[in-house]
């Protein structure tokens, strides 16, 4: 729970100034602007999926593993090679992204975006020695470096990416050169992130560290992390690609209904710059969650410890549920409002954005259920399955998209119609596997009943206030969506309680572990022969869990 307490309030902090960054650059640019804008980070979104998203996972499973055995050498190792092979392929896919701008942008059907896919191709070199020292700290449950370099991206994002776009009108170059511009402001802040990271692992590193071990070969480490990180990898490319189809269909399937190229763009880049950040902040806070979820679960794996199995299941699905759902149906009915207190004065590009955030927003809660259930399946090394639901999930959203997006009538609420069913089957598939995979299964009136329950009592209360401050007081819709917003909070709360959804137990742990904070591992590390004893001495050496040195 410390742990995500942490990055959620950093991803909070974060996406909030992530929506800082497009807000200056929508006027700036304009929604064409921001197509292209748009075009390179989808490219270098997916790209970065496939080079990042297995390793950092199957280092903190390693790590935490290798804690448990009390083997810190083999905690060097993992981070040694992970971050040979990260960086290998982080200079691969910048040079394929830096070489190959103008065939990948002609294969998109967006050509002027190469220039914003050449700006950004440099990021993916740093996100790839980012994500070494981030899996590093994460199989260690310390979260605090990756909160802090998560700022520091943003920050210097938000600054270097306004700034140079602007500096670029102003001084009239065109506009995919202007986003492009802009798109370098990400390089730049992704560069600052990882010279953090190195600096802090480079004083922090050994202090997780044990003393004395036998060494594991590191090529057998290089087969050991590769083997677990490349089914998680692939399962992630399939889920990633679906953004990729998103644009590229958008932009040809409207062509082909008779929307002129220029037209297309426009709707594009309101929906990526309007209506997918907003939706993806539920999503992203969920993150932190399969983060913490990973190393606990596999230290209870490693200590046979059941019971401690199906609590953090169960306790990390019904966390990911309180969240999503309430803001799944508040997104769905107040899009509007939401983008015209985000995006004010940006009219056009909200009345295309609007409609489709409303559809996009039933997909919340799976989408968010999708990054936990991953998690926990690659927890208990069933990587393969993520793998399946993703492609069956992927081949749904492609098949449905092409014909949706390419009806006249439909359009581009094709994309958003598409991802509810992808996201709902690949939830659908997890939570079966889970159901059979974690000891005693999974408490199905616990982590979804009984949040439905205060969710549907809450936005009944939010709908009653919002209406009620339209019609009767005849205030504006923004102001009427501020008192229904606050109301709803204190009402959601009140009624998770009420139902059950969240228990006096979950505030009381709350508070012990705030106490047991101190004492945790990573600040008080024992040597490899004191961790020996307190194994030795445990009552029956079989099924308890002493936790990692």
């Amino acid at each position: 729970m410390s742990g995500v307490l942490v990055l959620s309030v950093s991803t909070v902090i974060v996406k909030v100034i992530g929506l800082g960054v497009k807000i200056p650059l929508l006027s700036v640019l304009s929604a064409g602007g921001m197509g292209y804008f748009n075009s390179a980070v989808e490219i270098y979104a997916l790209l970065c999926v496939i080079a990042t998203a297995g390793l950092p996972v199957a280092m903190s499973m390693i790590i935490s593993a290798e804690r448990e055995r009390g083997n810190p050498l083999g905690v060097r190792q993992t981070y040694k090679t992970a971050m040979a092979v990260f960086v290998t392929l982080g200079l691969i896919g910048s040079g394929t992204m830096l070489f190959f701008a103008k065939p990948i942008a002609i294969a998109i059907g967006n050509p002027d975006a190469h220039f914003c896919i050449m700006a950004i191709s440099p990021s993916l070199l740093f996100v790839c020695v980012s994500s070494a020292v981030r899996g590093y700290f994460q199989g260690f449950g310390y979260m605090t470096p990756t909160a802090v370099s998560q700022l520091i991206e943003a920050l210097f994002k938000l600054v270097f990416g306004v700034w140079l776009g602007a500096l670029a009108v102003k001084l009239g170059m065109s506009l995919p050169i202007a986003a492009g511009m802009s798109v370098l402001g990400l390089s730049i802040g992704m560069l600052f992130s990882s010279v953090y990271l190195l600096a802090v692992k480079g004083i922090r590193g050994r202090i997780f560290e044990l003393d004395l071990c036998s060494p594991t070969p590191s090529d057998k480490m290089a087969t050991r992390l590769l083997s677990i990180a490349f089914p998680i990898t692939l399962s992630a490319a399939v889920i990633g690609s679906c953004r990729i189809v998103d644009m590229t269909l958008i932009l040809r399937r409207l062509q082909f209904s008779g929307v002129p190229l220029e037209t297309a763009n426009i709707i594009y880049g309101s929906y990526a710059t309007l209506a997918l950040p907003v939706f993806g902040l539920i999503p992203s806070l969920v993150t932190p969650i399969s983060l913490s979820v990973v190393p606990a679960i596999c230290s209870a794996i490693e200590g046979g410890d059941t019971e401690g199995q199906k609590r953090v299941v169960n306790k990390a699905l019904r966390l990911t549920v309180l969240l999503a759902m309430p803001a799944s149906m508040g997104l769905s009915f107040y899009a509007r409002p939401i983008l015209s207190i985000l995006f004010s004065g940006e009219s056009v590009a909200i009345g295309i954005a609007a409609p489709l955030l409303s559809v996009l927003g039933a997909s919340v809660m799976f989408s968010s259920l999708i990054t936990v259930t991953n998690a926990v399946l690659q927890s208990y090394k069933k990587t393969v399955i993520p793998i399946i639901s993703m492609a069956i999930g992927a081949a749904v959203k492609i098949i449905l998209a092409y014909i949706l997006i390419g009806i006249k009538e439909i359009g581009a609420y094709g994309a958003p119609l598409s991802t509810l069913a992808c996201d709902l089957t690949v939830t659908a598939i997890n939570m079966c596997v889970i159901e059979k995979s974690t000891p005693s299964g999974t408490e199905t009136v616990n982590v979804f009943i009984k949040p439905l329950a205060a969710s549907l009592s809450a936005m009944a209360v939010s709908v009653a206030v919002y209406v009620s401050m339209l019609n009767l007081l005849r205030v504006s819709d923004r102001v009427a969506f501020i008192a229904a917003l606050v109301v709803t909070v204190f009402a959601y709360i009140a009624f998770a309680f009420i139902f059950g959804a969240i228990s006096n137990e979950d505030i009381a742990e709350l508070g012990i572990r705030k106490k047991q904070r101190g004492k945790r591992a990573e600040d008080h590390p024992v040597s490899h022969n004191e961790y020996t004893k307190r194994k030795e001495n445990q009552n029956d050496g079989r099924g308890k869990n002493i936790g990692s040195p």
